[in-house]
């Protein structure tokens, strides 16, 4: 009898045992599969995040070209300004200026009436003159 006992005592040991590795080998398993999973997803978040800043810095990079170039002319546009030639060329235009021996003559021409500019608008605003007096009458009386 002794030995059916201890036959049994050591085959349910056996099985706690294997139990014990199976449930260790079964948590082992979860644990290295989440960290997979946590590998790929910060893998492809830093792939995109890789990606947009290329695509950033190119954009940047065009901007700063653009910069450089309305920089280089800004500086052609200021040594043209600078000059005395230009100078008076914008003293005349601009400020109605005259240089030494010049005579200035402006010659005003007359502002078209608003009536003339655009019949349709006149007669429209004429309309809403009378619908607004029409208004005002309905109101006093």
């Amino acid at each position: 009898m002794k030995k059916p006992d201890l036959f049994e005592k050591t085959q349910e040991k056996n099985n706690k045992r294997k139990n014990k590795i199976r449930f260790y080998y079964s948590f082992l398993t979860i644990v290295l599969l989440i960290c997979l999973v946590q590998i790929g997803i910060s893998a492809f978040n830093n792939i995109t995040k890789s990606i947009s800043y290329h695509g950033k810095i190119k954009k940047m990079k065009a901007l700063n070209q653009q910069a450089y170039a309305e920089n280089k002319r800004l500086k052609e546009e200021l040594e043209d300004f600078s000059s005395l030639k230009s100078l008076e060329a914008i003293a005349r235009n601009n400020l109605k200026m005259a240089g030494e021996d010049e005579v200035l003559v402006i010659i005003n021409k007359p502002q078209p009436a608003a009536d003339a500019v655009d019949p349709k608008k006149n007669v429209k605003h004429k309309q809403q003159k009378f619908a607004k007096t029409q208004k005002s009458q309905k109101t006093k009386i």
